[in-house]
């Protein structure tokens, strides 16, 4: 059951939703749908990782189930819990004219079950794509937890047994390499690696993006944000950040990016008062 059927597939159904892919991008994202394998995607922030994600699921009409990672993310957030409360007051009301073996059954049954977004994923028997975002920021259990989940695409409950996929999701993982990821989980993905697109290609999506802008004025913004990402910067400007740019002077009704206006609406990309400085400084844009 797989999604696209050649790798130009690929590139032209995530550009019917501005997605513009390159051919490592594309072959990549058909490789993981034909092998069925989890897909990793690593790089810095902001080069179009979750998007990619998005438009995927955008692209096939399938079911987006996000998982956003961070630290101290456990099994109860991740795959599933009890329902505390419905199950107690259950016991509640069952208290005089049950046995407690009978109530125990009933507690721990589907109807108490409360999916999270693993096992949302696995359960679904329609077109799911899985996306398990940031995943450098959980801690190495729960690394330990995606192990089980994407090697058999199954969960195990003690209460209910085994849960298989119906249907394998396409899952794709994000990281942007904060800290390595074990190689038991690498094996199980095939591998992609993100960076920043050459200005031609950043130009092509702002251009789809953003349809409004000028062709000059798309050029001179991704001139500027290509010189911005050259500086020593805390944080360098995203793609989303390029296109919101592009946005703002669509909205100011410029045609052009002359140094007054940059300087005035450089918060857009720029979200650290030393970036913005240094920023200044660096293009001359005081």
């Amino acid at each position: 059951m797989t999604a696209f059927s050649t790798v130009d597939d690929v590139r032209e159904r995530l550009a019917a939703t501005d997605y513009l892919a390159s051919e490592s991008i594309a072959t990549t994202a058909f490789l993981a749908d034909r092998l069925e394998k989890p897909l990793l995607v690593e790089g810095p922030a902001g080069v179009g990782k979750t998007e990619l994600a998005k438009a995927v699921a955008a692209a096939t009409g399938a079911e987006l189930v996000r998982l956003q990672c961070y630290e101290g993310l456990d099994e109860a957030r991740a795959l599933y819990e009890w329902n505390y409360k419905k199950q107690l007051l259950r016991i509640q009301a069952s208290r005089d004219d049950s046995a407690w073996e009978q109530v125990h059954d009933d507690v721990f049954g589907e109807e108490f079950l409360l999916d999270r977004p693993l096992l949302t994923a696995i359960r679904r028997s329609a077109p799911t794509v899985l996306l398990i975002d940031e995943v450098d920021k959980a801690d190495l259990e729960m690394e330990g937890l995606l192990l089980e989940v994407l090697s058999d695409f199954q969960v195990s409950i003690p209460e209910l047994g085994t849960i298989a996929a119906v249907r394998r999701p396409f899952v794709v993982l994000t990281s942007n390499a904060s800290r390595e990821l074990s190689e038991a989980l690498k094996r199980r993905c095939l591998y992609l690696h993100m960076d920043y697109p050459t200005p031609q290609r950043e130009r092509e999506i702002v251009l789809a993006r953003v349809p409004q802008a000028a062709e000059k004025l798309a050029e001179q913004v991704v001139r500027t944000v290509t010189a911005l990402r050259g500086l020593e910067l805390r944080k360098a400007p995203s793609i989303a950040e390029t296109i919101d740019w592009a946005r703002t002077l669509v909205a100011l009704d410029r045609d052009e990016l002359d140094s007054e206006t940059a300087r005035r609406t450089l918060g857009v990309v720029l979200k650290n008062v030393a970036d913005q400085e240094r920023a200044v400084e660096a293009l001359s844009l005081g």
